[in-house]
């Protein structure tokens, strides 16, 4: 959605909680990410929330408000479910939610070795350099293709 939204993107901002499969100090997070920078040719920007402040985070209160309206009263008694109410969800001023099932499966207890870590492009920003980077992908080849 984002790549028709924005065709001339250079880079992406994500900001993330500090917890989690996605916390800071998660090496299989960055890796990831830094394949999604490669497979993009976006630089992808990281702001991590401080431990206990997610609710600071906009999207979550601009995102899952309209979805709770959406889905209030109605079952939820299944993951479909769930995932069709969510993807209906819009608003006026032009939300729009797009929502799958992922049925893959994902290995657990992914280790990323040291030698992997090395080859991951992080700039680690001056403030909070720990919570706060900057995964530039390996190439600055410009990729076309969405990720599926």
């Amino acid at each position: 959605m984002g790549r028709g939204a924005y065709p001339r993107a250079r880079s992406l901002v994500i900001t993330a909680d500090a917890g989690g499969s996605n916390g800071p100090r998660v090496r299989l997070w960055k890796w990831e990410l830094q394949r999604l920078a490669n497979r993009t040719g976006l630089a992808i920007t990281v702001c991590h929330f401080p431990p206990g402040t997610s609710k600071w985070n906009k999207i979550e209160h601009r995102l899952f408000s309209h979805i709770a309206m959406n889905w209030r009263g109605t079952p939820l008694v299944s993951l479909a479910t769930i995932v069709s109410l969510i993807a209906s969800t819009h608003s006026r001023s032009g939300l729009r939610v797009r929502s799958e099932i992922d049925r893959r499966r994902y290995p657990d207890g992914v280790t990323v070795t040291d030698a992997r870590m090395a080859t991951v492009r992080l700039e680690r920003h001056e403030f909070h350099g720990d919570w706060n980077y900057t995964i530039h992908p390996t190439s600055t080849r410009r990729h076309i293709s969405l990720i599926s």
